[in-house]
């Protein structure tokens, strides 16, 4: 009866794939910010130029002993100039996202929590911020404020940048709202701050953190733009972007190093900006299908 049959007892399962390392190119883009973000720390201890000094007997100096990285067309040392503005631009897109992202946080979970008439309200104005082209309304705000600052940029900066994030805060929101621990808390008197950072925020900011990082890189290319285009930090304030700012006179000199090495830091730092968001996304992804 069962002659076409023949027990040939259990298959061997094949052993487990060995767990994958994290990708070298993630560990090298966070070694490179935790080294720059150091060297813009400590810029004062260790640079061997005062940055602001125009030393003009040395102008448009090639790199060299004395100035490694060479000077610029005002003769200040741009080896030196490199990590004081690093400081600069990384203070600027560090301060702007927090703005955007707290702002984002609060009317995205305000959103979240809302009657449907106020939701659908408070979506139309994201979306007409959304409309506007960022650098245009960027470049309007900063004319309202004044005289470009750090400060000032980064405000301008956080105030328009938090249009991204809201709609995922919302989203994500109003899919927690109704969990067992919200409503608990809802019933004890648990206030609208006390929901969001105790509670909601723990939550859903694994899914923002991509974009919360990404907005630290458009900040610090937003603040080159400006100064490239002439309107953000003035030449005294030494950043990235003010550095960028002399490209015109370094090309019509011939002076390649005064916008290539800052330039090269800068889409260094963007770059790895990029592949360690990347990597955020990835573990979040990979977190979340393991629950």
């Amino acid at each position: 009866m069962n002659e076409g049959f023949r027990v040939v007892g259990r298959r061997p399962m094949p052993a487990p794939a060995p767990a994958k390392k994290a990708a070298p190119k993630g560990r090298a883009a966070m070694i490179f910010l935790i080294l720059l973000a150091a060297g813009c720390l400590i810029a004062r201890f260790w640079t061997p130029k005062d940055p602001a000094y125009m030393d003009l007997a040395n102008a448009n100096k090639a790199p060299c002993g004395e100035f490694l990285f060479g000077t610029d067309t005002m003769g200040r040392d741009i080896f030196s100039m490199i990590f004081y503005g690093g400081g600069i631009s990384l203070t600027i897109g560090l301060v702007s996202t927090a703005i955007s992202t707290v702002l984002a946080m609060v009317l995205g979970t305000l959103s979240g929590f809302a009657p449907n008439w106020l939701d659908r309200l408070l979506m139309r104005l994201t979306e007409v911020f959304l409309s506007i082209p960022e650098l245009l309304l960027v470049i309007l705000l900063q004319a309202v404020l004044g005289k470009a600052t750090p400060w000032s940029i980064s405000l301008v900066l956080g105030l328009t940048g938090w249009t991204g994030i809201a709609k995922v805060v919302r989203t994500e929101v109003r899919r927690l709202r109704q969990s067992g621990y919200i409503v608990a808390s809802r019933c004890m008197g648990g206030g609208f701050f006390r929901l969001l950072f105790g509670h909601l925020a723990p939550n859903f900011f694994s899914s923002i953190l991509f974009m919360v990082v990404m907005n630290i890189r458009s900040a610090m290319v937003a603040e080159s733009t400006l100064s490239f285009m002439g309107l953000g930090l003035p030449l005294e304030t030494i950043s990235w972007g003010s550095m960028l700012s002399l490209a015109e006179k370094a090309l019509l000199t011939g002076s390649w190093w005064i916008i290539l090495i800052p330039g090269a830091f800068l889409a260094l730092t963007l770059l790895s900006i990029t592949d360690l968001a990347h990597n955020f996304q990835t573990a979040s992804a990979r977190g979340q299908r393991n629950l």
